[in-house]
């Protein structure tokens, strides 16, 4: 995205496959044991939406890359006195040298664009994007697969209100895979054609289960939990209809026995605890990359 500083990473959209690549590829060398010292490197963790996964990964990234880390706190800050994200965002940006921004508002970044002077980084917006997210799902997919083009994925549960498939959806068909969605009438999006999760779930290379987002949407779920979990759920019936090579994936939170049979989250099948181990490694790629980017004798 144009006027932001080198480094920046809101939206998967505004990357090259090449861009991805080197990303995933600096991940794996982090996991490989790479080390790097940036503990001149002050950053800056603006949640100001609740997270466990991203927020914690991060400041886990923070910490192994030997940055200095300011942490935000909405309740103790001049925003309950009326000071708006902007004005807080700026503040910050005085400090620091780069911002992590978690924000329930979707696209919240655009009016920070060419006024914010320090790579953003986008901990996820709205309904919208979720970069990191995505490209540690990435990660642990070509760990597992060893290559993108060709395979198959069927992303079922909550997709017009999940910013993880819609930023899923199109930088995997980039990439060469064949995207399938499944939902139920209230969570599906217009402009996206939808599959009968039993019709597809024996032909596909992975399943990902998406947590069903009830602070996201002012109507309850159309169904009972234990409706839902049938017509859509991962249940032991449809895991026995799974290919042998197969994998299961979840962005987590995980509600256990609505999106997925709670013996299911964690049998050989599941890749959900690795997404979130991935994810620090990814993480301190993306760190990596806002924080060295343009240094003269960096390959960044």
């Amino acid at each position: 995205m144009d006027n932001l500083p080198k480094g920046t990473l809101v939206n998967l959209k505004d990357l090259s496959i090449e861009e991805i690549i080197e990303i995933l590829d600096t991940a794996e060398e982090f996991l490989a044991g790479k080390r790097v010292d940036l503990s001149d490197k002050l950053v800056a963790n603006l949640f100001f939406e609740p997270s466990t996964r991203t927020r914690y990964s991060f400041e886990a990234a923070e910490s192994r890359l030997g940055c200095q880390v300011l942490s935000f706190a909405k309740e103790a800050s001049s925003m309950l006195k009326g000071e708006s994200f902007y004005d807080t965002v700026k503040t910050f940006s005085q400090y620091v040298d780069a911002i992590i921004i978690r924000h329930s508002e979707d696209n919240y970044y655009e009016e920070l664009i060419g006024k914010i002077p320090v790579p953003l980084i986008n901990g996820g917006d709205g309904c919208g994007n979720h970069p990191t997210q995505s490209l540690l799902d990435l990660l642990t997919i070509r760990q597992e697969f060893g290559k993108f083009e060709g395979l198959k994925i069927v992303i079922v549960g909550d997709i017009s209100h999940s910013r993880v498939a819609h930023t899923n959806t199109e930088v995997m068909r980039r990439l060469g895979m064949e995207v399938f969605l499944s939902a139920p009438p209230e969570f599906q999006d217009d402009e996206e054609d939808y599959v009968d999760l039993d019709e597809i779930i024996g032909e596909v290379d992975i399943v990902m289960l998406l947590r069903i987002q009830f602070e996201r949407h002012q109507d309850k779920l159309n169904m009972s939990m234990e409706e839902y979990h049938r017509r859509y759920g991962l249940t032991l019936e449809r895991y026995e209809k799974m290919q042998d090579h197969a994998i299961i994936m979840h962005p987590a939170p995980v509600n256990r026995g609505l999106e997925i049979d709670d013996s299911l989250v964690e049998c050989e099948k599941s890749r959900i605890f690795k997404q979130m181990k991935n994810g620090m490694y990814i993480r301190m790629a993306v760190l990596y990359r806002a924080l060295t980017k343009g240094d003269e004798n960096d390959s960044y």
